[in-house]
């Protein structure tokens, strides 16, 4: 592939632009494989350098096969600034190809936009920042801070132990406890994989739409996150779809399929879910499909409560309030507005000030809600860098220049095996559930600098209250909100150098104690001597790199428990699945593609089957390669030599027993074997050995073993020797992989080879 002849107004590296939002095109030539465009993204620097992270536009992944007239949505561009820029092209079938990097420069520009300036607050001559609080300020409601559950991040959550799960889930969601996240967005699974892993759906195929099926652990999630705060609020949406939906995820059935996740929650976990993102994560969303189908199917089905959030996309810079303006019925059914990544991709300390997809003008003068719908994605360990303390900085950012009064991140928790994808991200750890061990992160504490001193919709920012230290970055912020319904109020500080705040608070509010709670890179979620205002004024003086959280409220704690000790994964494991009932999850497995369940053999013992019926609709089927096929993952990613068998029955198809497995794509040892005998024998795509077993039974159980041994790989079924391969060490899980089909797997065991 290859992309080439980039253009600004027509013109190659043109000099003298006049108008304040030029056009851009390129020239895509496809390959065999991929012969048209697929998606592409923009970035706009002021420097080459600087294309990596960018500071003036990046479009972000657009599934869009647009080449030509594509309009600048960045930065405001100044008089004789020179921009560079590049674009990246994916092919319809994956596949991405880089362009050169372009220039234009700008001339004397017509209707030049002004650049967005943040409130800066006023200091004496001795530096002292000085902060008038008034219950009479205008300013948006606050509408929380929650977190996404979704591509498979909550898997080995699942298969803790109570009390121990209890006592994690008391840290996510519990009110004044831990995080206390105050808004749940679920993935409504389709059986592919959608980041980490895959997650079931809830109707398969067109049949089961009939009599949808609760599957997985999202509704045990919510019900959770519910049982522990009654006012959480519950949102959904779909990264994958299965496969009966293709290849128009945007139908009357496809709405039908909505409708039925809602069922599920209602009828079998008396759930009811606040909100739906009608769409596909981060591609997008079709205004025919909402407006004449999922709102009326919402509507017809008893949702009229249930409330549509879009486009929930990763590009866009809040383009849809262009659409919104001229068209009143899709503005009756978006209720609130959220895109991703508001605060960009830059995984740094500097992410903060990074331009990323600022809201707009328009978007702020409409007047509805304004969502980070899914931000940060990064992982809960650290302090500095992109970890707690960014985080908070964000919080209180999104609030100041975008107006943005609900933020949301993934993941709350990182509970997947080592070496998927994304296994760092989250607030908070746990991925040990054989042991009990879990790590409570300090993001988990930066986030409750937030969640424990304001109620959704209950309190509201005191806009005047809520701006930053220095001009010049975001770093240095305090945002102040103030319950709606008292004289409470909070103020949610972050600091990079050292600062003196002065504070007046004006009539109306409270102003007889002041509560301190702190957290910085040693200590998070310190409770500080109280403050006693004087004349309803007082002063504080705050470290450098630190969150505060000032209230007037009461009831804040730290939650902890005892936490046990970590372990390795049992060894030697056995697991005959009769511990779970059927059509459960399997315990410590993690579904990569398509989804494994508990499943009856036909002498009433449990076994574990491959239940995707096909290939669904892939989530990233442009963005990046696709699972081999569908497989579960079990173990410990440090095993090496060991020896590991299950007993398998080949519906129709193939099935693998894997070894030596890392990573979400099935890269490790595969012996493959199908109904009629042939088998082979793989290191991730190679085919090592090859052969047929005469005579082989397709209609009974068999077993298949494979032993490792340093550089040696010997293969058995049904205790004779297959085959075997002097290849290279390596380490990894067991898996278990299967076609499309409804393949079993019982009996797994992994021993030593001593």
């Amino acid at each position: 592939m290859e992309v080439k002849d980039l253009k600004c107004e027509s013109k190659t590296n043109p000099i003298g632009i006049t108008i304040n939002k030029p056009h851009f095109s390129w020239t895509f030539i496809g390959d065999a494989k991929s012969p048209k465009q697929g998606g592409y993204r923009i970035v706009m620097a002021t420097s080459s350098e600087k294309l990596k992270y960018p500071d003036l536009w990046d479009s972000g992944p657009t599934s869009s096969s647009q080449s030509s007239v594509i309009q600048y949505s960045g930065a405001p561009l100044k008089n004789g600034q020179r921009v560079y820029w590049k674009v990246t092209i994916w092919g319809n079938n994956r596949g991405a190809v880089h362009s050169e990097v372009s220039w234009f420069e700008m001339g004397e520009i017509e209707n030049p936009e002004k650049a967005f300036q943040p409130y800066v607050f006023s200091k004496s001559r001795k530096g002292v920042i000085k902060i008038h609080i008034n219950s009479k300020d205008k300013g948006r409601t606050f509408e929380g801070v929650g977190a996404v559950s979704a591509g498979a991040s909550t898997d080995l959550l699942y298969d803790y132990k109570d009390p121990i799960r209890g006592e994690i889930l008391d840290l996510l969601f519990k009110p004044k406890f831990g995080a206390g996240f105050q808004h749940l967005k679920v993935e409504m699974g389709g059986g592919e994989n959608s980041t980490c892993g895959s997650e079931p759906s809830h109707a398969f195929t067109r049949e089961e739409l009939k009599n949808p099926v609760s599957r997985g652990y999202e509704f045990w999630l919510m019900r959770e996150a519910k049982n522990r705060n009654p006012d959480m609020i519950l949102e959904y949406l779909p990264w994958s779809f299965p496969g009966w939906l293709k290849p128009n995820i945007y139908t009357q059935e496809s709405a039908e399929y909505f409708v039925a996740f809602l069922d599920v929650a209602k009828k079998q976990w008396d759930l009811d879910i606040d909100w739906v993102a009608a769409a596909e994560n981060e591609n997008d969303t079709d205004r025919d499909w909402l407006v004449n189908h999922m709102r009326p199917t919402l509507d017809a089905s008893g949702y009229q409560n249930v409330k549509i959030q879009g486009p929930d996309d990763n590009s866009g810079d809040w383009k849809i309030f262009d659409d919104l303006e001229k068209d009143s019925e899709f503005d009756d059914v978006i209720e609130a507005v959220g895109y991703h990544y508001v605060s960009g991709r830059e995984f740094t300390e500097n992410m903060v000030d990074g331009r990323g997809r600022p809201t707009t003008e328009k978007a702020k003068q409409s007047g509805k809600p304004l969502w980070a719908s899914e931000d940060w994605s990064w992982t809960g360990k650290d302090w500095d860098g992109a970890g707690a303390l960014n985080l908070a900085r964000l919080y209180n950012k999104f609030y100041i220049r975008d107006e943005i009064t609900k933020s949301m991140i993934w993941a709350p928790i990182g509970s997947v095996y080592k070496s998927v994808t994304w296994d760092k991200a989250g607030a908070m750890k746990a991925n040990e559930p054989w042991s009990g061990y879990y790590k409570v992160w300090p993001t988990i504490w930066a986030t409750a600098h937030t969640t424990q001193f304001a109620t959704p919709h209950k309190w509201q920012y005191l806009d005047k209250a809520c701006g930053l230290f220095d001009a010049s970055t975001y770093k240095g912020s305090v945002v102040t909100l103030k319950d709606k319904n008292s004289t409470n109020w909070s103020m949610i500080i972050c600091t990079e150098n050292a600062e003196t705040l002065e504070v007046k608070i004006k009539k109306g509010l409270a102003d007889d104690k002041i509560y301190v709670w702190k957290s910085d890179a040693e200590n998070q979620f310190v409770e500080l001597a109280s403050i006693i205002p004087e004349r309803s004024s007082f002063a504080i003086q705050l470290d450098a790199k630190s969150i505060y959280s000032l209230t007037t409220t009461t009831g804040q704690q730290k939650g902890a428990y005892e936490i046990p000790e970590s372990k390795a994964f049992p060894f030697p494991y056995k697991e005959d699945y009769e511990d779970r009932k059927v059509g459960d999850l399997p315990k410590y497995h993690s579904d990569q593609k398509g989804s494994f369940e508990i499943a009856l053999k036909e002498d009433g013992t449990n076994c574990l089957k491959q239940i995707a019926p096909e290939p669904g609709y892939d989530w990233m089927r442009i963005y990046r390669r696709t699972n081999i096929k569908p497989h579960t993952l079990i173990g410990d990613v440090n095993w090496k030599n060991f020896t590991c068998s299950a007993d398998i029955y080949i519906e129709n198809g193939n099935v693998e027993l894997g070894g030596r497995v890392k990573g979400s794509f099935l890269n490790g040892y595969r012996f493959l074997i199908e109904r009629s005998g042939n088998w082979k024998l793989m290191y991730n795509k190679k085919t090592l050995t090859k052969g047929n077993i005469n005579g082989f039974d397709g209609n009974i159980w068999h077993q298949l073993k494979i032993r490792f041994q340093d550089k040696d790989v010997e293969v058995f079924v049904d205790n004779k020797s297959i085959t075997q391969a002097t290849h290279i060490v390596s380490n990894g899980y067991v898996a278990f992989a299967s076609s499309y089909h409804g393949n079993l797997f019982d009996n797994l065991e992994i021993i030593d080879n001593d």
